[in-house]
């Protein structure tokens, strides 16, 4: 189990799509999707331990509780406002892909400097953003990576307008 799950971290940063439709049927895989997340929150807590050590206490109930939400919304959007015909899809399985998608999170361990922080921070985004993508297309049987990557940004306009509602009620 434990080799198995380790080449599934890697088939997911190497974003292989064959790795995000195994995930996708994988029942079984929740946990694991669940685990990557967390390993990823722990990995930038680490990484940004220099700003405190909230961040690596709160960090991975704080990715868990946005990854629910995170694939529950990319479900929404993208099985009942932007289906393709073939859009057959569940939270289920969108809590695999987009769980395994954070797999790259795990380099934000090397930014123990601001610098480093920096470059780690903002490349391992981009390559969640990447492995998301794919895992969405997956997901959701899209045939086309751009309306992935549509329904991806949508919805993260979407969290980042709630969040700010929510800061903003909380301040």
């Amino acid at each position: 189990m434990k080799t198995s799950f380790v080449k599934r971290i890697i088939r997911a940063i190497k974003i292989d799509p064959d790795l995000y439709e195994e995930v996708e049927h994988d029942k079984s895989a929740t946990f694991q999707a669940a685990s990557v997340v967390v390993l990823s929150s722990l990995a930038a807590g680490v990484g940004a331990i220099h700003l405190g050590a909230s961040n690596f206490i709160l960090g991975p109930f704080i990715s868990l509780a946005s990854w629910y939400f995170w694939a529950f919304l990319i479900f929404i959007v993208g099985t009942k406002i932007f289906p393709d015909k073939q859009t057959k899809s569940d939270h289920g399985e969108l809590l695999r892909t987009i769980g395994f998608s954070s797999a790259p999170g795990l380099i934000r361990i090397f930014g123990f400097t601001p610098e480093l922080m920096t470059v780690t921070f903002v490349g391992s985004s981009f390559w969640m953003l990447a492995c998301m993508v794919v895992a969405v297309r997956q997901a959701l049987d899209y045939k086309s990576l751009w309306k992935a990557f549509g329904v991806v940004v949508f919805c993260w306009f979407i969290q980042a307008i709630i969040l700010f509602i929510i800061l903003m009620v909380f301040k």
